[in-house]
């Protein structure tokens, strides 16, 4: 099985890679719908439409099944080697994983709500919450890059660093839009 081993991390990380996508991608979508719910008729109907419609299709032909089959391979890996859960950077890699389970799950309420044109956030916190997967990305691949270094603590600890300055940069960005609707 250990022969196999190379090619299911491939796999794993080719699916963690369009998990992401999905991830990185559909708060953009949620950003626009919100956008365009505001939108005089027929604009909002028309920019409302066509939206869920890429969302429904991102959502369950790319981000679901990425997400089922990346967390598969994952489970698979850790059966080929499970000496690797006693090693403190993939405790707290899966930490980051259930992390990213649970951004996820919020995301697909947000999708279900968003579907039925329940509009519960405004499209300023959607720009937030687009950061929370590139957090998460982040803190992963310093943990599994750095992981026989004793920088992956830093790494970490650089992570919120970068959460900090990600939410700064999306207030200024919201000062400028705020200033010139048009940027």
């Amino acid at each position: 099985m250990s022969n196999y081993y190379d090619y299911i991390k491939a796999l794993h990380l080719i699916f963690v890679i369009t998990w992401f996508a999905g991830l990185f991608y559909i708060p953009r979508l949620f950003v626009y719908q919100i956008e365009a719910f505001y939108k005089s008729s027929p604009e909002r109907e028309i920019l409302g439409k066509q939206l869920k419609l890429m969302a429904k299709r991102l959502w369950f032909i790319i981000t679901w099944p990425s997400a089922i089959l990346a967390v598969s391979f994952a489970l698979f890996l850790l059966l080929i080697r499970p000496f690797y859960i006693e090693e403190g950077w993939m405790q707290i890699k899966l930490c980051f994983v259930v992390l990213l389970v649970l951004y996820h799950l919020k995301t697909h309420q947000i999708f279900k709500q968003l579907q039925k044109d329940e509009v519960k956030y405004t499209s300023n916190f959607m720009r937030l919450w687009n950061e929370g997967a590139t957090i998460i990305l982040f803190a992963v691949v310093f943990l599994v890059i750095l992981r026989h270094s004793i920088n992956w603590i830093f790494g970490v600890l650089g992570i919120f660093g970068l959460a900090v300055f990600l939410m700064l940069g999306i207030k200024v960005y919201k000062r400028i839009r705020d200033k010139n609707p048009n940027a």
